[in-house]
């Protein structure tokens, strides 16, 4: 189908998704560029394909050839791409391997930062609590590169979560850059799940009460705490070894 009109109702329907609200209200979201698209497709939560030319047209999948002030319209990007879609949210399975809470994390470029280096670590599990930033804002998408496709990403009360984590014989680990045990000295067992706290503030003190152990990244003198993304990648590194 072809649409040309910037007042089409379907192109207001798709710029509505640049709203969190939109898209827990229809429990979609949207993607932009072709390397998005490509991993979406994979898992086979493509609703909709709307593009500026007809190479993403695909079987059994609704297409919509549209303009590029209507792309312009829909896009979250300042240079727009070829082909955006629309998704369903990805299903949250229950959880397995190793595993992290995300508490409070406000930042999308960081969530999305965590997501792509917990795949690259075997992470299997991302919990993020009521209050982490939305998993579908475009810049998460974006800051991930489609790895969000490829884990098992669960919002849920953090508090619950440790409760079914402990029953589930799961050891908890917390951090702390003054109190905490060296990252290097630690072996982790297979049922593992670290809590990353906040940029601003770290973890909460009720959260460090809930921790079997609590860890620090040794630094210089120089520098007092890091990027969370930064920080959880390198214990993540650390857990898989």
């Amino acid at each position: 189908m072809e649409i040309t009109s910037l007042t089409n109702s379907k192109v207001k329907e798709w710029t509505k998704l640049k709203e969190k609200k939109y898209r827990d209200i229809t429990n979609t979201f949207l993607i932009e560029g072709d390397h998005l698209v490509n991993e979406a497709l994979k898992r086979g939560i493509v609703k909709e394909i709307i593009s500026i030319d007809l190479s993403f047209l695909k079987e059994n999948i609704p297409f919509y050839l549209v303009t590029i002030p209507i792309m312009k319209k829909i896009s979250d990007q300042v240079s727009i791409s070829p082909v955006i879609a629309v998704c369903t949210k990805i299903p949250e399975k229950p959880i397995n391997g190793a595993v992290c809470l995300l508490d409070n994390i406000q930042d999308p470029g960081n969530l999305g930062t965590i997501i792509r280096s917990a795949v690259a670590f075997n992470i299997e599990t991302l919990i993020l609590s009521l209050d982490t930033v939305d998993l579908y804002n475009p810049k998460v998408i974006r800051a991930s590169e489609g790895m969000l496709f490829n884990i098992n990403i669960i919002r849920k009360d953090i508090s619950t979560s440790l409760k079914e984590l402990k029953e589930n014989n799961y050891l908890i680990y917390g951090t702390d850059v003054s109190k905490g045990t060296n990252l290097k000295t630690l072996e982790f067992p297979l049922k593992s799940a670290i809590i990353i706290g906040s940029e601003g503030k770290g973890m909460d003190e009720y959260l460090k009460k809930e921790c079997d152990s609590l860890i620090n990244i040794p630094l210089n003198n120089n520098c007092e705490s890091l990027n969370a993304s930064i920080a959880a990648s390198i214990i993540f590194y650390e857990m898989r070894n």
